[in-house]
């Protein structure tokens, strides 16, 4: 097979970053194949996909020497405008590369940009619509997405183009169950039809019978190379052992039944509770929870299928969604709006939305002062990224801020901590130690964690919040 793309002797580092993300990489990519970087977070798999793609050195700034070319195109010499509708990317949070407000005008936007005529561009919409099955998310607004549908609507973006190469950016960090297997038809759709494919990812599973190559990635080089099936006929030990997740996790919370398992009934006193809670996106009632009670001190995972209502319920818990209805009562006592605001800190999905400092360490300061600058070390040393605490927040990989992040959380002593996803983009030992944090806090903090993660549930959460429709 000709190669579809060639890294020869590549190393690059970042402009505003201490270290290399790649180190004499050499690497060559055959037309038609699936291939999956993996490896722990800031190993450089998402590098690989912006060389591929040509956001470095085009949009990243840094020292790149080697050679990159894809579909014979020196990735240097060619503008990044004429790499469209070669190279399709998926990057983890699809908000980043939408351009419209409407999902239609989404999947239309990059072949406008290519300049074809009206007649095909609609063609072509038809085709992607009707292929992915996404014809029930047409004409919506890009703002009322879930997690996973926003990943559908970046994927028939790309798709609508036709390119001969396509790069995915941990693609499933925010998607249920449900929504991976509709990402792995996709997927083994472009397959079949000669795409190339290349991926990095941690949560792996899913991948089984797609992959052709998989490969280790470590300090910027390619540590360890498998095919697909050898590398998933490993078992769980050997994965951890490389800091690879499992496959599967042994269970799926999402499939417990009302009823199966006793139910605890809390008291007014001891938890946080919730009556007659409520929210609506104009008729839409997304939230609409007449009562709960949510045990203080106790880390509770809130689960549920993307569109379920997950974010929207914690975004109001926060006070972060203006005009949500009801009462909260903490121990008894009814709390004002305000003074349970303050109280509350959150850390959302997309963290690059709440990171304004110039240093890790300042950013975990924030708000606080000087005297707690030796704690702000100890639970960056616990979270695996003191080494981090003088780079700049947004030169770190996706997983390095998202525990930068966490950290500032813990830091502001508040009462309630909701994480959106906190693991999303996170190796298997930096979720072991962000799990390990969790169970650690002090027992008058109570801890949401908005998550997909059945590992991480596994590991650290002590109760379970299955909601779907906005409800319990």
């Amino acid at each position: 097979m000709s190669a579809a793309a060639s890294l020869k002797n590549v190393s690059f580092q970042y402009a505003n970053g201490d270290a290399g993300a790649l180190n004499e990489l050499n690497l060559e990519i055959a037309a038609g194949e699936c291939v999956l970087l993996c490896g722990s977070s800031g190993c450089g798999k998402t590098t690989v996909t912006r060389l591929l793609n040509g956001l470095i050195p085009h949009y990243y700034e840094g020292r790149l020497s080697g050679d990159v070319t894809v579909m014979n195109r020196r990735i240097s010499d060619t503008a990044i405008e004429d790499l469209a509708g070669v190279v399709g990317s998926v990057f983890q949070n699809p908000r980043s590369q939408f351009f419209c407000v409407d999902t239609t005008a989404e999947i239309a936007f990059g072949c406008e940009n290519m300049g074809l005529p009206e007649a095909e561009i609609r063609a072509r919409i038809d085709r992607t619509v009707s292929g992915m099955h996404i014809h029930k998310l047409l004409n919506r607004s890009i703002f009322n997405l879930s997690g996973g549908e926003k990943q559908k609507i970046a994927c028939a973006g790309v798709a609508a183009m036709l390119p001969d190469v396509i790069v995915l950016d941990e693609p499933t960090s925010n998607l249920d169950l449900d929504a991976i297997a509709e990402l792995r038809e996709i997927l083994a759709q472009w397959k079949a039809q000669g795409k190339t494919i290349v991926l990095a990812e941690h949560r792996l599973g899913w991948l089984k019978g797609l992959c052709d190559r998989i490969l280790l990635l470590e300090n910027g080089s390619i540590s360890a190379e498998f095919n697909g099936e050898t590398f998933f006929s490993l078992s769980t030990d050997a994965l951890n052992r490389m800091g690879i997740r499992a496959f599967q996790s042994a269970n799926n919370y999402l499939e417990w039944k009302t009823g199966l398992y006793p139910i605890k009934p809390f008291t007014e006193h001891g938890s946080i509770l919730l009556k007659h809670f409520t929210y609506s996106y104009g008729k839409h009632k997304a939230i609409d929870i007449e009562r709960l009670a949510i045990p203080i001190g106790a880390v509770t995972a809130v689960v549920g299928h993307n569109g379920a209502g997950k974010s929207t319920f914690t975004k109001c818990l926060c006070g972060l969604q203006k005009n949500f209805r009801g009462s909260i009562t903490v121990n008894g006592t009814i709390c004002r709006r305000k003074n349970w605001t303050k109280q509350s800190y959150m850390v959302m999905q997309d963290v690059n939305h709440q990171l304004f400092a110039e240093s890790v360490l300042d950013e975990v300061l924030l708000g606080s002062d000087d005297s707690e600058t030796q704690t702000a070390l100890q639970i960056l040393e616990k979270l695996g990224i003191s080494a981090c605490k003088d780079r700049h927040p947004m030169s770190l990989s996706g997983g390095q801020k998202q525990r930068t992040a966490i950290a500032s959380a813990i830091l502001a002593g508040k009462k309630l901590l909701v994480l959106d996803e906190p693991t999303s983009g996170l190796d298997f030992r930096s979720m072991e130690d962000t799990a390990e944090l969790l169970r650690s806090l002090d027992s008058d903090i109570t801890v949401l964690i908005v998550t997909h993660d059945m590992e991480l549930i596994d590991r650290c959460c002590t109760h379970i919040l299955h909601l779907e429709n906005g409800t319990i």
